[in-house]
């Protein structure tokens, strides 16, 4: 764990800047002043120094993701990839191993019981009593930010701290959703939404950190993201026509893989017609990877006949988050350079206009906030 023991402790002011949104509903944030938290039982205080922007932030935001328990409240602090120092530690966390001075992060699941089921099963991100960054918790598009000693993930000594933070969210969804595929090295997987904030992260993980031979597929400007993040082949789906339910799409993947299509599809999109295409896409035995939420009213994926699925014994699994476990190693292979993110470093007050990007399809990789 980094750390800089010894070194003088900053000051810590009793109010900060944060990122609220303000309208929920609606692509809205405003930047106000709000009392800095202070620790309790078990707890840390954090001063975060960078977050990430996620397309999650956005669907919490504008309330589209209709399978959440509630809307969000206006005022809430958003942001749910940050990463800084601690400055303060809580009552009862002599024991914890965190130090003041200790680089750490905060993830899309901001704590879990440890003590459930889904937790003991090591699947913590499906944790009964969790609580989630940004929503009904205060998130990290703010300066000072509380996590639990025990949850909060170390950074490696060797790793910026905005190369970090897509890591916790992005980085970790994918190299989950990856490792669910079951997929092996020399194997075809199709990363959906290749050139997105996921979707890069995903094709390089699956290409120089597993051993896969990716196939990226998004829009044909995002082309040479996709390439350089390791896909051996690019898609572009502006190239087939929107009514084509998919078929002339899984001729050309077939044309690709030897006539029998992908091991694995990985759906980092939040679209609904990716999903359809991606049971076409796929070979005997194959498995969907279904990881992007659609937004608005819920549909199932239209192409999942048991026929099919039982003639090609396909298997259709979910990927929620990953674990306190994969999220370190998910670090790593951004400590080795095995994986490194896309971004651009904005600060708090460009929030709305990232979200507005968001909103469009025009944003490439990611956004890192840069909170001091």
């Amino acid at each position: 764990m980094a750390s800089s023991e010894g070194a003088p402790v900053p000051q810590i002011p009793a109010k900060q800047k944060a990122a609220i949104y303000d309208r929920p509903g609606t692509v809205s944030t405003k930047v106000v002043e709000v009392d800095v938290p202070e620790p309790g039982p078990g707890e840390v205080l954090i001063n975060l120094t960078h977050s990430g922007v996620c397309h999650s932030d956005y669907g919490i935001m504008t309330d589209t993701w209709k399978g959440l328990p509630a809307p969000v409240q206006p005022g809430q602090v958003g942001g749910h990839e940050g990463v800084g120092k601690v400055v303060k530690l809580g009552p009862g966390t002599e024991t914890s191993g965190v130090k003041v001075g200790d680089r750490v992060g905060i993830k899309w699941v901001s704590s879990a019981c440890g003590n459930c089921e889904p937790c003991q099963a090591g699947a913590e991100g499906l944790c009964f009593t969790q609580k989630i960054s940004g929503y009904y918790t205060p998130g990290t598009f703010q300066q000072y930010a509380i996590g639990p000693a025990n949850y909060v993930t170390p950074i490696p000594d060797n790793l910026a701290s905005d190369e970090a933070a897509p890591m916790l969210c992005a980085g970790v969804t994918v190299y989950s959703a990856l490792k669910r595929s079951n997929a092996r090295p020399g194997q075809w997987v199709i990363i959906s939404g290749a050139g997105g904030g996921l979707g890069h992260l995903a094709v390089q993980l699956a290409s120089k950190g597993m051993g896969f031979r990716v196939i990226g597929i998004d829009h044909g400007s995002k082309e040479g993201l996709v390439k350089a993040s390791g896909a051996e082949h690019f898609v572009d789906i502006t190239q087939f026509p929107a009514d084509d339910k998919g078929e002339a799409m899984a001729a050309h993947i077939k044309s690709l893989t030897s006539g029998l299509g992908a091991h694995a599809v990985i759906v980092c999109t939040a679209s609904n017609a990716a999903y359809a295409q991606a049971l076409l896409l796929l070979r005997f035995n194959g498995t969907l990877v279904c990881v992007g939420l659609p937004e608005n009213e819920p549909r199932a994926i239209a192409t999942a006949m048991p026929t099919s699925l039982i003639a090609n014994h396909i298997t259709i699994t979910g990927s929620a988050v990953g674990s306190r476990r994969e999220a370190i190693e998910t670090l790593d292979f951004a400590a080795r350079g095995i994986i490194k993110a896309h971004f651009r470093t904005e600060r708090m007050e460009g929030l709305t206009g990232v979200f507005e990007e968001i909103h469009c399809g025009k944003l490439q990789g990611r956004v890192v906030l840069d909170l001091s």
